[in-house]
């Protein structure tokens, strides 16, 4: 199914179900729908990144978590993860550890006439295995501790996306800007 026929879940201000609605009107009213992001690393403890593909109607080419996905209706964080896994990375058979609770994204361009509200679950793992990025959703994916993730970070941000670096910094999963400074 295309983007443009995908249905979300959206729900209120609290956070209760109202219904489904499709992807475009979802993000053309500001809706509230939930994702999940998972962040790969290697045992060294490098993370893994990756570029969206160039036809993505936010940040095309841009650098983002490991695997972004929004959730299918009744489908749980854990399970939309391990499906974006999956799907895009080519990872199966997983064990997720989350990362803090329930956060609130919110992410505007005007311009796009795009306002994104999400209701969105991070997760961590380990994985040293081998990957199946998935050409149609992964522009390039690369390995990068932390610290050069960070350095990067200050350097260009507009490389990235800002969910990203809103998240990396919400969730402690960055070193520090003073850290990296100088």
């Amino acid at each position: 199914m295309g983007p443009e026929l995908e249905c979300f879940e959206v729900f209120d201000a609290h956070g209760h179900l109202c219904g489904l609605a499709r992807r475009e009107e979802v993000h053309r009213r500001g809706l509230w729908h939930r994702s999940a992001d998972v962040w790969v690393y290697r045992c060294d403890g490098s993370l893994l990144l990756q570029r969206r593909a160039e036809h993505k109607d936010l940040f095309p080419g841009c650098w983002d978590y490991s695997v972004g996905e929004h959730l299918l209706p009744g489908e749980s964080y854990p399970a939309g993860a391990r499906r974006g896994l999956r799907e895009e990375l080519g990872i199966v058979a997983v064990d997720l550890e989350a990362i803090d609770g329930l956060r609130r994204v919110c992410n505007h361009c005007p311009e796009l006439g795009i306002h994104d509200r999400e209701l969105s679950r991070s997760f961590r793992m380990v994985h040293d295995g081998e990957l199946c990025p998935d050409p149609v959703e992964v522009a390039e994916v690369r390995w990068m501790t932390p610290d050069e993730v960070a350095h990067w970070m200050l350097q260009e941000p507009s490389a990235f996306t800002p969910w990203f670096i809103d998240a990396a910094r919400e969730l402690g999963l960055m070193p520090s800007v003073d850290s990296t400074a100088g």
